[in-house]
């Protein structure tokens, strides 16, 4: 159902539960997601599976749920000959889509619209890299189309996420100042340093000041980094604190596929909980399942 709150003042209340990874649960209703565009494909060619998917996470306890457009750009999709006004619908559907599933639930629920870095768009693993060579100018001048185009379709909280560096949540933050829509901003992280290699700390530290942003912290990382990550960005900002990470695997590039084993455990909630954390959930390879026993694991830890 539509929320009656704010986001904010919902994490007021207490923790939030997010959703999990959305292409990990497309690829286990059968979609092939092995395109440029990743899950933004089925904006076009599939949009009932993501509804289904978004409808998975609903079911399993998500109440913040994200949208499909984390790699859905206007360059991403003028490759593929959809025009401007075509990319702005397919932008609108992605929150739509979120609405449509968030109506079959009786609980509150915020629709939180994804906006991916750059290098999500070049499609080739960058985003864990940062440093594109582009000026702080050119990277607002790309994110602002995106960004507006999905503050128009009325989404509760734009998620500036899998932020590999500092010039870019700087890009990101400028991009979306004039959108009236809050901010969540959560970097992907490697150790106690953005995946460009900078001090985690003053990364946090940017957003300390911008009332906008009513949430910062990571996502798309280890478990075990996320650990530490909570408590710092809470110290830093004193806001509350958003963290979903991946399930612990490891992404084989040269093989196209997941390595390693599981370390994402829903126990940990309670400690991201106790160090800041109001948003929590999974990433990439985190399914309903996940987020089910994660629900349980904060089941009556909100404020009356």
């Amino acid at each position: 159902m539509q929320p009656v709150r704010s986001l904010a003042a919902a994490l007021a209340g207490g923790p939030l539960v997010l959703d999990g990874g959305l292409s990990n649960q497309l690829e286990a209703q059968g979609c092939d997601l092995s395109d440029d565009l990743w899950s933004a494909r089925l904006l076009a060619d599939g949009p009932e599976q993501i509804e289904a998917a978004h409808t998975a996470y609903l079911r399993a306890g998500a109440r913040v749920l994200i949208t499909s457009s984390y790699q859905a750009t206007f360059e991403g999709f003028a490759r593929r000959g959809v025009d401007r006004a075509g990319a702005e619908a397919l932008l609108a559907r992605s929150v739509e889509l979120v609405r449509a599933a968030a109506a079959k639930g009786g609980a509150e629920v915020w629709v939180a619209a994804s906006v991916g870095p750059y290098g999500a768009m070049l499609a080739d693993g960058s985003e864990y890299r940062g440093r594109y060579g582009l000026t702080l100018r050119e990277l607002e001048d790309f994110h602002r189309p995106r960004i507006e185009a999905l503050a128009a379709a009325g989404p509760d909280v734009l998620a500036l996420e899998t932020v590999p560096d500092t010039d870019e949540a700087r890009a990101l933050l400028a991009a979306a100042r004039h959108v009236g829509l809050p901010v969540w901003l959560s970097y992907t992280i490697e150790g106690e340093r953005t995946r460009a290699g900078q001090d985690l700390a003053a990364a946090f530290a940017l957003t300390a000041g911008n009332d906008q942003v009513i949430a910062v912290g990571v996502n798309c990382c280890d478990p075990a980094d996320a650990d530490r990550a909570v408590a710092l960005a809470a110290r830093e900002t004193g806001k509350p604190v958003v963290v979903y990470p991946n399930s612990g695997e490891r992404w084989d590039a040269a093989a196209r596929g997941w390595r390693g084993g599981t370390t994402f455990a829903p126990a940990q909630a309670r400690a991201w909980c106790a160090a800041g954390a109001r948003l929590i959930g999974g990433c990439c390879r985190v399914g309903p399942d996940g987020i089910a026993a994660l629900a349980e694991v904060l089941s009556g830890t909100q404020k009356p």
